[in-house]
């Protein structure tokens, strides 16, 4: 291996001046050797021992010189492996440099050819685009017409003297060639005038009156114009689409015979009503009381019912079945009424606070059917109006599944209860019931609730929000009532508890309620 000359002293400035520091430190030495005092018997040992000191001097010089020359000779190795290893680390960065600089070229050229290659794909499927729209476009034209040829030909061919023909046809709905034709039959006998009022509200659920309230409200927001190839469908129809699918919970292949319409478009009707009615009613019929003189009212027909004083909702927690989704399939199954049922099941909850009245004034609707009743809560925007401080002062009574809370009124769970909290207990589930009848209700009145229907896991949140804005203007306009047996597995929360300052709250409402001669005596017999 070739090795490189010395540096320069320039750049090994700290090298030169260790060694310029050991000889002047041996000059040194030296000196003061020769130079130091001596007196008369030092004189005289010298002159008798002249000779072996002058050769000790020597022999010492020549060992430091040794020494000398041998740092000298190390720190020169030294310097020389360094500046080899200097010299292999530049020639490795430069070849490393170089092969980086190949690599990058190659890259840039290969990808290079990539994009004109896909340019030129493009290019190419462009001009097979352009070539097949304007193919779509010729058949498009010649059907269009063909069609406009044979109406034409219809028009005169009925009417042999021309112009009353033609004033006669543009006054009546012509047929269209691709259209199928469907039979109407049986919405136009419900539409009629003379239709009785008890066979309209068995397939509606509801009078003639109320649907038409619900017609007009959402005219605005559900109406289509016709066009050039088929009149729109109209609003009284698309309206009683949905409600009927609803009501019924039937396929929408018997939905599309009974109204003469296609599978497809009664499920977009279903949809876009359901939405029309989210968006246009809920603000009007499904809302928390707005005023103070409500929320009064609210607290004066429980209190009047139960004896318990600041309640303004009962709260109730049901499920409604689903077909096993794609997705999350563990997070929507129902473990408990699946071992009740010994049949899998999957569904989704709807929380719900209703009125004195059975009307719901709050609605948390979508989470899967595996959480309990307290983590839906936790989830509802009600739980967040809470955290605000907007329900400060007063109460909304639940099941057992719901933990006790500043504003969450729950009943006893622990065994050996006393009699003050088993009149407690009985108060409690008469508030409980107007929630659980008013679901019962929601239910039997719409059967698609008690399905497991065709509705995308998606989509359902808006078909339940609609039948419970239904359900309140049927219950506000006093429709009869249809109900049905509802079971809802109620499970007592890990943490039941936690409020101290309720369950105290708890504990003096019991007391006032026995010794008020407010609670019942049912559990002494």
């Amino acid at each position: 291996m070739k090795l490189t000359s010395l540096p320069e002293e320039a750049d090994c400035s700290h090298i030169y001046s260790l060694l310029a520091q050991m000889n002047d430190n041996v000059a040194k030495r030296r000196r003061r050797r020769k130079d130091g005092p001596e007196d008369d018997l030092n004189n005289n040992n010298n002159n008798n021992n002249g000779s072996g000191g002058g050769g000790k001097d020597e022999t010492s010089e020549n060992q430091e010189g040794n020494k000398t020359k041998g740092l000298k000779e190390i720190i020169t190795s030294l310097l020389l492996f360094e500046e080899q290893e200097k010299c292999e680390s530049e020639e490795w960065s430069k070849t490393h440099q170089d092969e980086k600089i190949l690599f990058e070229a190659n890259h840039k050229k290969k990808t290079k050819a990539m994009l004109d290659y896909y340019k030129k794909s493009q290019g190419s499927y462009h001009d097979l685009d352009q070539n097949d729209g304007l193919r779509r476009k010729r058949k498009s034209r010649a059907a269009s017409g063909a069609a406009a040829a044979a109406v034409a030909a219809t028009a005169i061919g009925s009417d042999p003297g021309g112009g009353g023909g033609a004033a006669a046809g543009g006054g009546q709905q012509q047929r269209r060639l691709w259209v199928k034709t469907r039979s109407q039959a049986w919405w136009d006998e419900c539409n009629s005038d003379e239709f009785p009022e008890d066979e309209f509200r068995k397939a509606f659920r509801m009078g003639k009156e109320t649907f038409d309230l619900i017609c007009n409200e959402l005219s605005s927001v559900v109406a289509k114009e016709n066009t050039t190839l088929r009149d729109a469908v109209p609003v009284r129809q698309r309206v009683a689409v949905c409600i009927w699918r609803l009501a019924t919970g039937e396929p929408l292949r018997l939905v599309s015979k009974r109204f003469g319409l296609g599978i497809s478009t009664c499920h977009k009707l279903v949809l876009e009503v359901c939405s029309a009615i989210k968006t246009v009613l809920m603000p009007k019929y499904l809302q928390w009381p707005p005023d103070e003189d409500s929320v009064k009212r609210i607290k004066d027909e429980f209190e009047s019912v139960s004896g318990i004083p600041n309640v303004v909702g009962s709260m109730y927690t049901t499920h409604i079945p689903i077909i096993a989704p794609k997705i999350s399939v563990a997070a929507y199954f129902n473990r408990r009424h699946t071992e009740r049922n010994q049949k899998t099941s999957y569904s989704i909850t709807v929380q719900g606070v209703v009125n004195p009245k059975g009307i719901f004034t709050d609605v948390c609707i979508g989470w899967p059917g595996s959480m309990p009743d307290d983590q839906v809560l936790e989830k509802s925007a009600l739980f967040q109006r809470a955290n605000g401080g907007l329900l400060k002062g007063v109460w909304i009574v639940g099941s057992c599944g719901y933990p006790l809370m500043d504003w969450v009124l729950v009943p006893y769970t622990q065994q050996h209860l006393t009699w003050t909290q088993h009149a407690f207990n009985e108060k409690i589930e008469e508030i409980q019931r107007v929630s659980k009848q008013a679901f019962a209700r929601l239910k039997g009145r719409w059967t698609c609730l008690q399905k497991r229907t065709e509705v995308k896991l998606l989509d359902l949140p808006v078909v339940l929000g609609a039948c419970c804005v239904l359900h309140n203007i049927c219950e506000m306009r006093n429709e009869p009532e249809v109900t049905c047996d509802i079971v809802d597995d109620e499970m007592v929360p890990e943490v039941g508890l936690r409020s101290a300052s309720a369950m105290k709250a708890r504990d003096a409402i019991a007391h006032n309620l026995l010794h008020h001669n407010h609670a019942g005596t049912s559990f002494l017999s």
